[in-house]
């Protein structure tokens, strides 16, 4: 489900490794995620982490609908979200630099891994958006919140109320996206922060950490969560639902 590399420069490259299904989340990823989090926070080889989609069309395609489409109920729903949502806050506050490496198109919960790292770079090309309200949902692990965080309130608005999808250019306009890179050039981009001393890069890190703590950032993402699980029991997400799995066979 996930590939991990590790490279003498310091970073670890964690690859979602489902491009069969679009490198979507299900439960056994997850657990994978998790596991790789909590080792490569306390490895003293590891200055950045990187994640990325295995394959060249899709960075994550968000949560695997035909693995949860049999959670009806709001608490079934919340089951799920709240343990990805978890996973999401571990990211957002690992205590080393992260990096999104959008290899491919970021729909969905994709977007919202992505929202979680600490920078984003795309491959040209790369389409991404927060899709959720075609689905008749929001975001459920914690990403509107996150995304809050990350870029001007306007623009984040725009981007999960429209529900559409924008090219890596637009999305860099609306400084989602940090930078774009041509075909294995996003390393360039890391290498100026991976020169510095771990703890260096740690204690920037613990700054920002401390910040969302203090602001009560995990609370605001369950809230999220909590809200999402509601939606997530309607007729209309189910029948959303329906049709997206339809139009797939």
């Amino acid at each position: 489900m996930i590939k991990v590399e590790k490279d003498m420069r310091g970073f670890m490259k964690v690859i979602f490794n489902r491009p069969e299904k679009r490198n979507a989340v299900n439960y056994q990823l997850m657990d994978e995620l998790q596991s790789i989090l909590a080792e490569a926070a306390h490895d003293d080889g590891v200055k950045m982490l990187v994640l990325t989609g295995a394959g060249t069309d899709a960075f994550c395609s968000g949560g695997d609908l035909s693995e949860f489409q049999d959670l009806y109920t709001e608490e079934d729903a919340f089951t799920m979200l709240s343990k990805m949502g978890e996973i999401l806050y571990t990211l957002a506050v690992f205590p080393k630099p992260t990096l999104a490496f959008l290899n491919g198109s970021a729909v969905g919960g994709g977007c919202e891994i992505a929202t979680a790292c600490d920078f984003r770079v795309a491959k040209k090309g790369v389409k991404l958006g927060f899709i959720q309200g075609t689905l008749g949902i929001t975001t459920g692990w914690g990403g509107a919140s996150l995304l809050l965080e990350k870029i001007p309130t306007q623009k984040a608005l725009k981007l999960l109320m429209d529900a559409n999808i924008f090219s890596a250019e637009e999305a860099q306009g609306f400084g989602f996206v940090d930078e774009i890179v041509g075909e294995g050039e996003w390393e360039s981009f890391a290498e100026d922060i991976l020169r510095h001393e771990t703890g260096v890069l740690m204690a920037y890190k613990k700054i920002l950490v401390n910040n969302w703590q203090e602001s009560g950032l995990k609370g605001r993402m369950e809230a999220e969560i909590h809200e999402c699980a509601k939606l997530w029991a309607s007729d209309a997400h189910h029948a959303a639902v329906r049709r997206f799995l339809n139009k797939k066979k």
